[in-house]
C-alpha cells in the first residue's frame, strides 16, 4: 500500500487542496494531537462538518478522519523524537489500527510543512517498517 504525509503551515487551502488532488488522495488522516485548535482557522476541526478542515476537503471530495491517538504528546518536549518513536516501537500497531478502515490512498495531516520537522515522518517509518507500505512526502 502507499501512502502520503503531508503539512498545512503556511499553505494557502487553494494549494493545499491542489496537491492532494494531484496525488490522487481519497482520504486525510489527521493525526495532530489538537486538531480544534489549529494555528490557521480553515484547517481547524470545527464541530459542523461543513466548515473547517472537514468542510475544505469535502467540497474537494476528499473524506477528513481525525486519528488525536497519533498526535504528538511529546511535542513540548526539547527531543521529543526519541519518546514518540519508543510508543510507536511499544503501541504503534495499535496506535496505527485505524488507518486501515481508511479509504485509500490515504494522507497523513499535521501542521508541519517539512515532514522533516513532524512527528508524521516517524509515523510514516513505522507503517514502511511494520508493514512494508511505502511512502510520499508531499512537500
Amino acid at each position: 500500500m502507499r501512502f502520503f504525509t503531508i503539512g498545512y503551515g503556511g499553505r494557502p487551502p487553494s494549494e493545499f487542496l491542489d496537491l492532494l488532488r494531484r496525488h490522487g488522495v481519497r482520504t486525510v488522516a489527521d493525526v495532530r494531537l489538537r486538531p480544534d485548535r489549529a494555528s490557521m482557522g480553515t484547517y481547524t476541526r470545527s464541530r459542523d462538518a461543513q466548515k473547517g478542515i472537514a468542510g475544505l476537503l469535502g467540497s474537494a471530495g476528499i473524506a477528513y478522519e481525525p486519528i488525536v491517538e497519533l498526535g504528538n504528546v511529546f511535542l513540548d518536549w526539547a527531543d521529543w523524537r526519541g519518546p514518540y518513536r519508543q510508543l510507536l516501537e511499544g503501541a504503534g500497531d495499535l496506535l496505527c489500527a485505524r488507518l486501515d478502515s481508511l479509504e485509500a490512498p490515504f494522507c497523513l495531516l499535521c501542521a508541519e510543512k517539512r515532514h522533516a520537522d513532524c512527528h508524521r515522518t516517524l509515523i510514516a517509518e513505522h507503517l514502511v517498517a511494520r508493514r512494508g507500505w511505502s511512502v510520499e512526502h508531499i512537500e
